[in-house]
């Protein structure tokens, strides 16, 4: 049976971290800053918007909401984005993901400035990446990374296997287990013989959005198994990319889902908030 990697206590030992040192930065006359934007009435978008506004507050950060309506126009957005971009007292800025149809999306992403780019994905934070220079980690690769380390595991000279090519998990996750001196191997939903591949794999990270793709058959005697996937299963049931059930009696570790990734995408939007406020003080 796989050890359970549990995602909530790992990402509430990150806030607590990260509280303590924006306590510290408060008795300087720093506080972190997140401008949050949301268009529409999605209620997905609106439930995760609350629950980065609960991880600010519980941090410490200074959460500001601008919740639009559905016909919000392109210029309208803009202007937001903009002022935003200009105003010193923001860190960072996210605009929750997806716009209504009428919205460019890659336009109004493009806009926020590098310096606040708290999600990590703009082509300056992947560029950084890539060269393995200063710059914002994306929230969820970088969660993950934290979660194998703070697990007690080690990456160096593992055969790791990103399940996933999206330029906000797949890409950079395979990019930061590079970083972490792991042999990487990319595969996706057009990958041949996708099993032969996954079963090589020492550390496996499955980010493809299909439910349950992934089988015991599928994963190496005493893997361990991130799963980022999030579906809903033939009964309508939370589930992610890994067959849980399946794959924990084979696995050496193992995150649920929920519990296992989410909760550190959000810590580690915290992580690069707190960065953005500590770069301003530096500059």
């Amino acid at each position: 049976m796989a050890v359970l990697i549990d995602g909530k206590v790992i990402s509430t030992k990150i806030k607590e971290e990260l509280k303590q040192e924006v306590t510290e930065m408060k008795a300087q006359g720093i506080t972190p800053c997140l401008a949050v934007i949301l268009v529409g009435d999605d209620s997905a978008s609106a439930i995760y918007v609350r629950n980065k506004k609960r991880a600010c507050e519980y941090v410490g950060i200074e959460s500001r909401s601008y919740e639009l309506p559905e016909d919000t126009t392109q210029e309208e957005l803009e202007k937001l984005v903009t002022s935003l971009n200009e105003d010193e007292n923001v860190d960072g800025i996210l605009v929750q993901l997806p716009l209504p149809g009428q919205i460019d999306e890659e336009k109004i992403t493009t806009m926020i400035s590098p310096k606040k780019d708290v999600d990590g994905f703009l082509a300056d934070s992947i560029g950084a990446l890539c060269l393995g220079t200063e710059g914002f980690r994306s929230c969820t690769p970088a969660g993950v990374i934290e979660l194998i380390r703070r697990s007690g595991y080690s990456i160096e000279g593992k055969e790791c296997v990103v399940v996933g090519r999206s330029n906000h998990v797949g890409k950079p996750m395979a990019l930061l287990l590079l970083q972490e001196n792991g042999t990487v191997t990319i595969a996706h939903s057009r990958t041949k013989n996708l099993g032969e591949i996954t079963r090589r794999a020492d550390i496996l990270v499955a980010a493809v959005g299909k439910a349950k793709i992934i089988k015991a058959c599928d994963v190496k005697e005493g893997a361990i198994v991130i799963d980022v996937g999030m579906n809903r299963d033939e009964n309508g049931k939370l589930c992610g990319d890994v067959d849980f059930e399946q794959v924990k009696e084979k696995a050496e570790a193992i995150t649920p889902v929920p519990g296992g990734v989410g909760p550190m995408t959000i810590a580690m939007l915290m992580n690069n908030c707190v960065e953005a406020a500590r770069k301003k003080r530096r500059e």
